[in-house]
């Protein structure tokens, strides 16, 4: 897979490539864009390009053959959702006492290291950090350049700051990539040290376009949900989980129907009695989370008289009578209590009672 093969932000990946023929490129990046958008398969390639035994080019620019002992071994992180679960099991398969000590990376390249948000918190750890400090002042061992990738630059107080003492005295031969949704999240002083990137969402049509190509099953219809759902992303839409989210959308509706003042709560327990503990349980109420932040914005969509950027139109009806049942405020209430849940999911609440607390705390509102 040549950089030719990535999807959009055809600007960025060029600045990319000439950074690396003229050998200018940063010690370290900031890659900011939605989820999905491609930023750690574009860092995947650079990484290849840099470390790429038989340096081709296209188009007069480096590229990476894809094919050599250094292109495959990296290219075996590429999965990083499979590689991360093998660390998660890996980890789980210790005692007790050496679990609590281990941090998790992958690591496929002995040159390339990609260092996930540690779970349960989710959060990059400061011993995650600390190791990054201890190997990356060696020379590469059989590529031109070290690379550490942070999947997902959410770190602890703790960990943001010992990363800023690699900031500060970089080595010449490694570079590091902070891939994040939201680049505001980390700290002024090491956005400071960074060069900053950011990958636009690729059009909705596009993505419709990609999706009717690799996932012809799909109706129109469907296509166009999960093309606006997906705020262009295109790696989010490609493994969409279609069904899941329409589950988590109707169970989201439920939680709200007593906001719409609906008194009959037996449907909205029944709903929440699903959402257990254990790490199905979690994933499940992540899903239901993220559906209604989606579900909030598109109401907050139709109040503001912007019905062109709602993402689930095909219930754009039963959201117009929502939207008229409810204020901004309502919705800035809504939006801060469902922050709360998310808190209190890191402490690990009992995850059905926090949903029915959220649903009745979202008091009937008169119509506005």
């Amino acid at each position: 897979m040549p950089f030719s093969d990535f999807h959009g932000n055809a600007e960025t990946v060029h600045t990319l490539r000439e950074m690396l023929v003229r050998k200018h490129f940063p010690h370290a990046l900031i890659l900011s864009g939605p989820q999905g958008s491609g930023k750690f398969t574009l860092s995947q390639m650079v990484a290849k390009a840099m470390n790429c035994l038989e340096r081709p080019l296209s188009d007069g620019l480096p590229d990476f053959c894809g094919h050599c002992a250094n292109c495959i071994r990296i290219a075996e992180a590429d999965d990083l959702e499979g590689r991360f679960a093998e660390a998660v099991e890996a980890r789980e398969n210790l005692r007790e006492t050496d679990k609590r000590e281990t941090r998790l990376y992958v690591q496929t390249h002995p040159d390339v290291m990609v260092i996930p948000p540690d779970p349960p918190q989710m959060l990059v750890k400061v011993d995650q950090v600390r190791h990054v400090i201890h190997q990356i002042y060696y020379k590469p061992a059989e590529g031109g350049e070290r690379i550490y990738i942070f999947s997902d630059a959410d770190f602890m107080k703790e960990a943001a700051n010992s990363l800023l003492k690699i900031l500060e005295e970089p080595p010449e031969f490694a570079t590091i990539f902070l891939l994040t949704d939201n680049p505001t999240a980390l700290l002024p002083t090491i956005r400071s040290r960074c060069m900053h990137l950011r990958l636009v969402p690729i059009p909705t049509a596009e993505v419709e376009q990609y999706l009717a190509a690799v996932c012809p099953e799909w109706k129109p219809r469907a296509r166009a949900l999960v093309g606006r759902v997906c705020g262009g992303g295109l790696g989010r839409a490609r493994g969409f989980d279609l069904a899941g989210y329409l589950a988590a959308r109707q169970d989201a509706l439920t939680l709200l129907g007593p906001a719409m003042g609906i008194q009959d709560h037996s449907a909205l327990f029944r709903v929440t009695d699903t959402y257990r503990s254990g790490a199905d349980g979690k994933a499940k109420t992540e899903q239901l989370l993220r559906t209604l932040y989606a579900l909030l914005e598109d109401l907050l969509f139709l109040r503001s008289g912007t019905a062109e950027l709602v993402r689930n139109q095909d219930i754009q009806p039963e959201l117009a009578r929502m939207a008229s049942e409810v204020d901004f405020a309502w919705i800035a209430a809504a939006g801060q209590r469902l922050g709360e849940v998310e808190s209190g999911m890191r402490r690990n609440l009992l995850r059905s009672l926090a949903l029915d607390t959220l649903a009745t705390a979202l008091e009937p509102v008169t119509p506005k």
